[in-house]
C-alpha cells in the first residue's frame, strides 16, 4: 500500500479542527477596526521577537532524532533562568534570520523553526492540499487549536502564513502500520511558523484569539496532493502567472459570477473564449500551458485562439 492511500484511509476517519482555516464561520468571530498593514507589522515583529529572545526549546531532543514530533517539542520562558544571548537552544538563536514576503501589498517578516526538513520526495506548493497535524497557540503559550489524527487541508483555504511556509518542507519518508490498526509517519517535514496578525487572523477575532494578534503553529507536514480547483488540466499552483504565490490577484477574463471575482483557479474558461480551457489542450498531452498560439501565449490564456480538440 503506498503512503498516498493509507492518508486516503486516515482522512476517512478523522475529524478536521479548522480553527487553522482563513473564513472561520463560528458564532464567536468578531470583526474590530481596520488597522495599517504596515504599522501593524512593526508592532506585531517586535513581539515576536521579544517572544523569541525570552524563549528556549528542548534541542538536544532532537539532535540525531530522526523521527521528531511535534510532541517532543517543548518551547520555555528564560524567566529565572540564566541563559546565555548566543545559545543555540534560544529561539532566537535557532529560527535565524527573519523571512521575508509580500501579502497584501504589504512587507511582512515571519519566523520558522525547523526541526526536520522531511525524507519523503515530495513538496506541496502554495495551492495545494497538505496532511498535518499541527497546535496552535499564542505568544502567551495559549492553545488555541490542535489536531492529534492526521487532518487534510487544503492551503488555499487557510491563514496566508502556511502558504508561505509548507512549501519549505518535505513530507513523510515513509509510515508503520501498527498491530492496533494506527499508521505511524516517519519522518516528515516538522517545524514551527511564528506568523504576524497580517499572515494570521489580522483584525478577526474569536473567543481564544484577540486581533491583531501574532500566533504560531507547530506542525507535522506529512502528505501533500496537487489541487487543480477547477478541474481544467491546469494544476493550480501554475494559474498564479505573476508568480507572486497569489491565486486572488489572477482573473484573465475579468468575469464574475454574483458580484464576485471567477479567479482563473477556479474558471474552467480562463480566457472567455467560449472553448473550455482543458479543450485547448490541442496536442492532447494533457497540459493546455504548452500549447502555444500566433500572440506567443498559451492558447487557454488567448481569446483570439479558439480551436478545440473535441
Amino acid at each position: 500500500m503506498k503512503l498516498g492511500k493509507i492518508c486516503l484511509s486516515i482522512l476517512c476517519l478523522s475529524v478536521c479542527f479548522l480553527s487553522c482555516k482563513k473564513d472561520d464561520d463560528g458564532d464567536d468571530t468578531v470583526t474590530v477596526e481596520i488597522r495599517d498593514r504596515a504599522e501593524q507589522q512593526i508592532v506585531d515583529n517586535d513581539s515576536i521577537i521579544e517572544y523569541l529572545e525570552t524563549h528556549y526549546y528542548n534541542k538536544s531532543d532532537f539532535e540525531g532524532n530522526t523521527n521528531p514530533k511535534i510532541a517532543d517539542l517543548k518551547i520555555m520562558s528564560t524567566e529565572g533562568l540564566t541563559i546565555s544571548s548566543d545559545a543555540d537552544s534560544l529561539l532566537i538563536n535557532a529560527v535565524g534570520a527573519a523571512k521575508t514576503t509580500v501579502y497584501a501589498d504589504t512587507d511582512y517578516e515571519f519566523y520558522v523553526l525547523k526541526l526536520n526538513q522531511g525524507g519523503g520526495e515530495d513538496s506541496p506548493t502554495f495551492a495545494d492540499n497538505v496532511l498535518v497535524n499541527y497546535e496552535g497557540f499564542t505568544l502567551d503559550n495559549e492553545v488555541f487549536d490542535s489536531a492529534v489524527t492526521p487532518v487534510e487541508f487544503d492551503l488555499i483555504d487557510l491563514v496566508p502564513g502556511w502558504r508561505k511556509v509548507l512549501p519549505d518542507f518535505n513530507v513523510a519518508e515513509s509510515y508503520v502500520e501498527n498491530n492496533d490498526g494506527t499508521v505511524d509517519f516517519v519522518n516528515s517535514g516538522v517545524g514551527v511558523m511564528f506568523l504576524p496578525s497580517g499572515l494570521g487572523y489580522f483584525s478577526s477575532a474569536t473567543s481564544s484569539i484577540s486581533s491583531y494578534s501574532p500566533i504560531a503553529f507547530k506542525f507535522e507536514l506529512i502528505h501533500t496532493t496537487e489541487n487543480d480547483h477547477d478541474g481544467d488540466g491546469v494544476p493550480s499552483y501554475l494559474e498564479d502567472l505573476n508568480g507572486d504565490g497569489d491565486l486572488f490577484d489572477e482573473n484573465t477574463d475579468e468575469d464574475f459570477v454574483n458580484g464576485f471575482p471567477l479567479y482563473n483557479y477556479i474558471d474552467s474558461d480562463d480566457d472567455g473564449d467560449g472553448i473550455p480551457t482543458i479543450y485547448e489542450d490541442i496536442d492532447g498531452d494533457g497540459d493546455p500551458t504548452n500549447d502555444i498560439g500566433k500572440n506567443g501565449i498559451p492558447k487557454y490564456l488567448d481569446p483570439e485562439e479558439t480551436e478545440s480538440n473535441t
